[in-house]
């Protein structure tokens, strides 16, 4: 525990109170702020506000930039706070080893991943996960967007999609499509589009998750084609849009994973699939390296087989 006489007392002129100092600045950029880390370390702000000045002047760079309302990392900041959150893992993993429980994992865990694949697949996953660790909590960001691992403090993301050049390390689980689909009752009044430039005479759904613009792109006789759409609906959401399909308002572009239970049950069809774009990869990823912790190794170990054992995730 970090008390404002060993601060005051050059705490870096020890192995331990570098690791009282790594602590601390962990908890500030995971916390976003020094009175949240304060409480978490159950001690005053000063003291926090106190060890970062120190250990700031002791490696002679900026870590954090401070706001009234935001603490956020500098980019040596980001970078010492990879190297922290390693160094802190080794020496947790170092100390279970010690009292013979290395193997158990415990600590607070964070998953990310896109709002329906969470709903669908991390969720059960989740469950399983801490029923099998009781000594793991778990947070679960359910989000249509790109979480940031490193910036924002997420452990673990399911990402849909081509991956950029990163450091994270990534883990393929499978590939889905984009595909167009519409209800059978809606088909029957307005016919099967046999080319992308029927979808003139259909009504589209829009879910600007998956298409943020008003048009759709398909490839056909190996061209890219894009086709204008003016959609009837608008939604921000992909269950949102699914539904207005299976309601039989119009034509609408999910992926694949997103109504395998609607294409095995019937109540939606898949069409123009000969027009399809590429199939989008499906990773875990994380960024621990290749040395995870404990908490991380055993949800990407159930994660991993668990997905890839979902045929939806595999439908090509």
């Amino acid at each position: 525990m970090l008390d404002a006489t060993s601060v005051t007392s050059a705490f870096i002129s020890s192995d331990m109170d570098r690791l009282q100092a790594m602590t601390t600045f962990v908890t500030v950029v995971e916390m976003e702020g020094f009175a949240s880390a304060a409480r978490k370390l159950n001690v005053s702000p000063s003291v926090i506000s106190r060890v970062m000045t120190e250990l700031e002047e002791h490696l002679g760079v900026r870590l954090l930039t401070r706001t009234t309302r935001v603490v956020r990392m500098t980019d040596a900041g980001a970078t010492f706070f990879e190297h922290c959150r390693r160094i802190l893992a080794d020496v947790e993993a170092a100390e279970l080893s010690a009292v013979g429980v290395n193997t158990t994992p415990r600590g607070q865990l964070t998953v990310t991943a896109p709002v329906l694949f969470g709903k669908m697949y991390v969720t059960p996953i989740a469950q399983d996960y801490l029923t099998r660790y009781p000594a793991v909590s778990l947070n679960c960001w359910f989000m249509d967007r790109v979480v940031n691992l490193v910036d924002e403090g997420a452990d673990v993301a399911i990402r849909i999609g081509e991956l950029p050049n990163s450091s994270l390390q990534a883990i393929a689980v499978g590939h889905v499509r984009r595909v167009l689909c519409a209800s059978p009752g809606y088909l029957e009044t307005h016919g099967v589009p046999q080319h992308p430039d029927d979808l003139a005479s259909h009504i589209a759904i829009q879910a600007t998750g998956l298409t943020p613009a008003p048009e759709w792109r398909f490839h056909v006789d190996a061209k890219p084609l894009t086709v204008p759409i003016q959609p009837r609906l608008v939604t921000t959401t992909n269950d949102s849009a699914i539904a207005a399909a299976i309601a039989g308002l119009g034509l609408v572009r999910v992926l694949s994973y997103q109504i395998a239970e609607e294409l095995a049950n019937g109540t939606l069809r898949i069409v123009l699939a000969d027009c399809e774009q590429a199939t989008l990869p499906v990773h875990v990823m994380h960024r621990e390296g290749k040395h995870a912790n404990q908490k991380v190794r055993a949800f990407l170990d159930l994660a991993i087989e668990t997905l890839r054992a979902k045929a939806s995730l595999w439908l090509a």
